[in-house]
């Protein structure tokens, strides 16, 4: 078992793309040993077991981070175009996206596994519970984007 795997809700998603809750600096450094490149979190700087300075941490390690606060009881189709952005723009490196429990990421990716890269919405979806079954607002949010970005 490897650090990677005992990370908080960790799930990889393809050979590019993996997602977790919050990571400690130990689990960064062996994101990067392991070839991730881009860090994207979608926690607030508050949130639950959140770093004082990931940004500094991430970068350290030589990795590129980018940071889209979502607020847990507003996300935003705001917040949903920038991660699209941020996904394609890094479409060829290894990513990993990260917020306090893997519950926003785990929506967020669904969507954009489905809006972006035309994934069949069930295959998507198996990751999405393999994580949580989005509440009343995310369900909403879920078919917002849904209908906004088709």
């Amino acid at each position: 078992m490897t650090i990677l795997t005992t990370m908080r809700q960790f799930l990889p998603i393809s050979d590019t793309l993996a997602t977790a809750g919050q990571p400690t600096e130990a689990e960064f450094a062996a994101l990067a040993q392991a070839g991730y490149e881009v860090v994207v979190n979608l926690a607030l700087p508050t949130s639950d077991h959140a770093l004082p300075d990931e940004k500094a941490t991430v970068e350290g390690l030589g990795m590129v981070y980018v940071a889209i606060p979502v607020v847990w009881e507003n996300p935003t189709l705001a917040d949903l175009d920038q991660f699209f952005e941020a996904m394609e723009t890094h479409r060829k490196r290894q990513v990993f996206v990260h917020c306090a429990l893997n519950m926003r990421v785990s929506v967020f990716v669904y969507l954009y596994r489905v809006l972006k890269l035309g994934l069949n919405p069930a295959i998507a979806q198996r990751d999405l519970l393999a994580i949580w079954q989005p509440n009343g607002h995310w369900q909403r949010f879920v078919d917002q984007a849904m209908e906004a970005f088709q």
